[in-house]
């Protein structure tokens, strides 16, 4: 029986958490929060709770990686605070709706990106198809190629992250002077905080590689809260070069902010830049995606409710490359298809009932378990705190979305039955097969 490699360290799972936590998002979502408020102090103040909100999450889970620092991250909390056909849901849903939804729209991204920059003569989902093959072969090769293929791209992330936020800050640029529209403050606010939490969203995913780190209940928690930290800060300057270079109602007028600041600042020349910094964090994203979630529908396999097969571990490179592979085959069906627009919408609400109920089973992990080498700061109260967020996006998600959010709750329990079949029919748990 080949066991996965234990070759991943703190660097790598601080670039892993922000890297699934940067995508396209950062360099256009502003002005999604800037419309539903209008003024510079509540704009960074939604960031910033957001921000706060992401980090009570990460000390959370900082202790849970502490307490069980095993393969499938998330999904193993899930299986052994509740049942384990709740934590089959959660891998049901991120293979099906959530984690390869949002890869098929980056891919996609990337693909319309790619060509604008190069002019190349094919078309963009071609080009989708073709990098979501790449990064599947890459992370084939090994864990430690596939996080330096990962890392290498999260930091020229942060270099055009970086570019965008100098540039905002050296140049100045006299703000158009466009009256804001009256707004209700609490109720824009809380409209504001949805969007701002589904993009500090991603960092659990770094979880799912804790069975390939040397020292789990270290590494992991050493890296989700310098790689939350790290986002928290990127995300502040980035907002607040947009407000300084474009104001507040400019940056709610433009659906693309980043290249509004570097045209403002650089012309043509800044709008083409960030273009390439956009196209860099994508590939990024699908780098991180390709390389952290296989590692849940492996442990599944591996206890029994998947498919067998994916379960094995090839003995040259010790990795899941069936469950690679799969990854890399249902993202591109789905980005082939054009229906990842309408899947992402579903995501929302079930993304965030994991969320909470993962912050719940601290709670039932404190009660089983001796204390783990890292504690959560102020919990229970901090760690309610994030529970009551996260639940509050489900329910403002549904009140808003009620259709969307039906169909991704269907999709969800139809989880159920298909549970219901593996088990009946599964292998018995851990049983890990070799290629």
């Amino acid at each position: 029986m080949t066991a996965l490699a234990r070759r991943l360290g703190p660097f790598d799972a601080t670039m892993i958490v922000m890297g699934g936590i940067i995508g396209s998002g950062i360099f256009i979502n502003p002005y999604v929060v800037a419309r539903q408020v209008h003024t510079p102090a509540l704009i960074i103040g939604a960031w910033a709770a957001g921000g706060l909100i992401a980090l009570l999450g990460a000390f959370a889970y900082a202790e849970l990686a502490a307490l069980r620092p095993e393969v499938g991250g998330q999904y193993a909390y899930l299986r052994d605070a509740y049942h384990p056909a709740v934590a089959f849901l959660y891998g049901w849903a991120l293979l099906l709706v959530v984690q390869t939804g949002g890869m098929a729209a980056v891919a996609a991204t990337f693909g319309k990106y790619f060509v604008e920059l190069t002019g190349a003569g094919i078309g963009d989902a071609a080009i989708a198809v073709v990098a979501l093959i790449l990064l599947t072969i890459i992370n084939c090769l090994g864990v430690r190629s596939g996080s330096n293929t990962q890392s290498a791209l999260m930091l020229l992330k942060l270099a055009a992250i970086a570019a965008l936020i100098v540039a905002g800050f050296m140049f100045r640029v006299a703000p158009p002077r466009v009256a804001p529209p009256p707004s209700a403050a609490l109720l824009g606010f809380g409209a504001a905080m949805t969007p701002v939490m589904f993009a500090y969203g991603g960092w659990q995913t770094a979880s799912f590689v804790s069975g390939e780190m040397k020292r789990p209940q270290r590494d992991l928690a050493i890296g989700l809260l310098l790689g939350v930290a790290g986002v928290i800060t990127v995300y502040l300057l980035v907002n607040i070069v947009c407000i300084r270079v474009l104001g507040t109602a400019g940056l709610a007028a433009t659906t693309t902010p980043a290249s509004a600041v570097m045209s403002a600042v650089l012309g043509p020349r800044g709008a083409r830049l960030i273009a390439v910094g956009i196209a860099v964090s994508t590939l990024g994203f699908l780098s991180q995606s390709m390389l952290t979630a296989p590692r849940v529908y492996y442990a599944m396999a591996a206890d029994g409710v998947f498919f067998r097969a994916v379960a094995r571990v090839s003995a040259k490179t010790q990795v899941p490359m069936v469950a690679i592979t799969l990854q890399g085959v249902v993202a591109i069906i789905i980005t082939l298809s054009g229906t990842y627009e309408q899947i992402l919408s579903y995501v929302v609400a079930v993304d965030f009932i994991f969320f909470g109920l993962t912050g719940l089973s601290l709670f039932i992990f404190r009660r089983r378990l001796p204390p783990a080498p890292f504690r959560t700061p102020g919990h229970p109260v901090t760690t309610a705190v994030f529970v009551a967020a996260c639940w509050a996006v489900v329910i403002a998600t549904i009140v808003r979305s009620p259709v969307n959010s039906a169909i991704g709750i269907g999709i969800l329990l139809a989880g159920l039955p298909a549970y219901s079949v593996w088990r009946r029919g599964g292998q018995p748990p851990s049983a890990v097969h070799t290629l």
